[in-house]
């Protein structure tokens, strides 16, 4: 059975809240899904056959607490990551300007200096126009599964 891990990055829940509205879409296509809410570079390793981030952004486009150490991390250790092949889910508020979903653009340019392969667009999310980040999540995950042909065999 095929992999896939949700690597979140959250301060009040928002984003894991999407993690978990959204694992059941992956399970439904035949993958095994972890939700990582603390994430570690060993969480990496084996690297899933899938990876998805989902990641708010706090302060002037700053990871949340819980995924600054993993980010550094990515920094400062970089592990291998040509094998990886990942989406990336940013939650932002457009009213902070510049650096609306600056921790998930942040971390999709890091990843891609790792050498990681993101799988279509970047869904960001701005919670000036969606009250329930869900509501957007979904229906990107689901397109997301079929453009992908993510379905397990």
């Amino acid at each position: 059975m095929p992999s896939i891990k949700i690597f979140v990055g959250t301060m009040y829940g928002g984003a894991l809240d999407v993690a978990e509205q959204v694992a059941p879409l992956f399970e439904q296509v035949g993958y095994e899904v972890s939700i990582i809410e603390q994430p570690t570079l060993d969480d990496l390793d084996p690297l899933p056959d899938l990876a998805l981030f989902c990641v708010s952004t706090t302060g002037s486009g700053d990871f949340p607490g819980n995924f600054v150490p993993f980010a550094r991390d990515l920094r400062e250790s970089p592990p291998a990551l040509n094998q990886c092949r990942y989406g990336l889910i940013a939650l932002g508020d457009s009213s902070y300007g510049e650096t609306f979903c600056g921790a998930g653009r942040a971390l999709d340019a890091l990843l891609e200096d790792l050498g990681a392969q993101r799988l279509g667009e970047r869904l960001e999310i701005d919670a000036m126009e969606t009250f329930m980040a869900d509501d957007a999540a979904i229906p990107w995950v689901e397109s997301w599964i079929d453009e992908q042909g993510l379905q397990a065999t």
